[in-house]
């Protein structure tokens, strides 16, 4: 019979080896992929995916950190460190949408697709906190539309989420050049110029 320090060791190892799955699978496919294939990657068995993290949300929970949280994180910190507002409403949002496209986890955490889990919906937080103080920075400077506000910019977020998520995925470089008319879409139009005429400069 297994002597417990061995019990403990192969607990450990089945542990790593299901989270280092998640981690590729989830990253792939988003948060739903079906947890077979998740144990199938680590050698596992389903059941024991359940026996180590309680089930679904027990093991996002264990990994979002890092495949999501400290990626996003990551960008809101850099977005508040920029001085110049118009380059900072550029860079996050540029850096958003890349990493919607790059993690259809993200997209599963921002469409709140396991609301049970409080992790996932503290990171839903964080993200929202940063978008009200992102866009009211950038329309106190005048660089924004002035009716646009935090929730068009949740919902440009959101209906991209769910474009990745249920259509199909866009090549990058088109993909980046809808970023591209975006940011010019939000952004407040320069004044007119007037054109010169009889007895004008």
């Amino acid at each position: 019979m297994p002597s417990e320090p061995r019990l403990r060791a192969d607990a450990r190892r089945n542990s790593e080896q299901i989270r280092s799955a998640a981690i590729g699978a989830f990253r792939g496919q988003g948060l739903t992929v079906p947890l077979e294939k998740v144990a199938e990657a680590a050698g596992v068995s389903k059941a024991t995916i359940f026996n180590r993290f309680g089930g679904r949300i027990g093991l996002i929970e264990a990994v979002i950190e890092e495949l999501v949280a400290s990626q996003l994180f990551a960008v809101i910190d850099h977005a508040r460190a920029i001085d110049d507002v118009g380059e900072r409403i550029t860079y996050y949002l540029t850096e958003l949408r890349d990493l919607q496209y790059r993690q259809p986890a993200f997209n599963d955490v921002l469409l709140q697709t396991y609301p049970h889990s409080q992790q996932l919906m503290e990171i839903c937080r964080v993200g929202s906190e940063a978008n009200e103080e992102i866009v009211a920075a950038a329309r106190a400077a005048d660089v924004l539309r002035p009716e646009f506000t935090a929730g068009d910019l949740h919902a440009l977020v959101v209906d991209n989420a769910l474009a990745l998520k249920h259509g199909e995925r866009p090549p990058r470089d088109g993909y980046d050049r809808r970023t591209i008319y975006l940011l010019d879409g939000i952004r407040r139009a320069p004044a007119p110029r007037h054109s010169g005429g009889p007895g004008r400069p």
